[in-house]
Parts: structure tokens; sequence; C-alpha cells
């Protein structure tokens, strides 16, 4: 599987996005933090320090690994304070792990053109004491892509107040698939930009990966 993520945005405060890797296994995630300012800048360094405490634990317990994200988030920071959490474990079986806590769905594009939603799995990090996560799988195939966002793509506006949508992201991401990952995610990134002609008020964060 290869992957590539592009952020952009007026700030990345609010966003954190890294790859993991490990022998012929791969892990994502994609977080996106509630608010802006010095607040989500904490809440970005502490949920960034604690995926790095804790990513030992990734593969061979994903449910502990985020369990432990989650307490650490939750004893050093603010109360309200809260991430939403896309991670996925990728392993030469090509066998796909998530857990979706409370992030927009990930868009699943098979090869054979039909696609799925990969959705919410558990409620977001850090807001609660007592939390818990389920681990699904799927099944992939060479072809299969898996494009994970945050909301600033979805919820930007056109001038009429019109939502750029799930809908217009999964169209784009059909029609540009065919083309290498750095430009599929430059076209979804220029699709969704030229969307709305508002200054940007939410980052936007795009990760495809595909299986070879």
């Amino acid at each position: 599987m290869r992957g590539f993520a592009i952020p952009l945005g007026p700030s990345v405060e609010t966003i954190t996005t890294f790859l993991i890797s490990a022998g012929r296994r791969l892990g994502l995630v994609l977080a996106d933090i509630a608010g802006k300012g010095i607040g989500a800048t904490l809440l970005m360094a502490n949920l960034q320090a604690a995926l790095r405490r804790q990513c030992a634990t990734a593969w061979e317990q994903p449910e502990r690994f985020l369990r432990s994200v989650n307490q650490l988030l939750y004893e050093n920071t603010s109360e309200g304070d809260y991430a939403s959490l896309f991670f996925a474990a990728y392993d030469d079986t090509r066998k796909l792990r998530y857990s979706n806590c409370g992030h927009p769905p990930a868009l699943l594009l098979r090869g054979d053109h039909s696609w799925g939603r990969l959705g919410a799995t558990s409620t977001v990090l850090g807001l609660f004491e007592k939390w818990d996560c389920t681990m699904e799988e799927r099944q992939l195939a060479p072809g299969d892509a898996v494009l994970l966002y945050t909301d600033g793509v979805t919820e930007a506006l056109n001038g009429e107040g019109e939502e750029f949508g799930e809908e217009r992201l999964l169209e784009a991401a059909r029609q540009h698939r065919e083309l290498s990952l750095p430009e599929l995610l430059a076209a979804l990134a220029q699709q969704a930009r030229g969307f709305s002609p508002h200054e940007q008020t939410d980052d936007i964060t795009l990760i495809v990966a595909k299986c070879t």
C-alpha cells in the first residue's frame, strides 16, 4: 500500500496528520482538533505526544492504544476539549483494520468502481474519561483506495451557501482515480478549493492510500 497526504489551509493548529510504518505494515492517523487558537495548539501538542508515546501498542492492541490516547488527552486537556480521529492499520495480507472516532467517514473506492463508507465506530477522543472503541475490518484488493479527509473539505461553502459535500468529493475521486496519488490529491484539493469563493476558515487535509 502506498499513501500520500496533503494539508492545505490557513492554520495547521487544528489538525494533525501523519503516517506510521513498521516493516510491511502501515498505519494511518488523521485527527481533527476542536477549536482554534492557543487552546487548539496545546490540544494538538498533547495529541501528538499521546500518539508517539502509545504507538508501540498500535499494531497488536489497537483498542488499547486508542484507549490510552483518550486517557492521556482527557487527563491533560481542559474540560470540553476533544479531537476526532481516524486510525487504520494495514498489513501484507491486504487487511485494513480501522477505528473511526467521531471523524467524517473515510471513502473506500473499490477497483470494480463500487464504493463504501468507513463510518464512526466510537465517539471523539478526550471528552470522556470512560471511553471505549471497536475496530472494524475490510479486505482490500489491488487497485482499491482509501480516502481520508477533514470536514473542512466537505463543509466548504459556495456563493449560495451550499456545501461541497461528500457526493462531490466522491465524484471527484472517481473522476481522477487513475491519476498518480500526488496528482489525485492535487485534483481533489483544487476542486474543493475552487468550489468556494470564500476565504478558507477551516483546514483542509486529505490522505489517500492505494492497495498495490
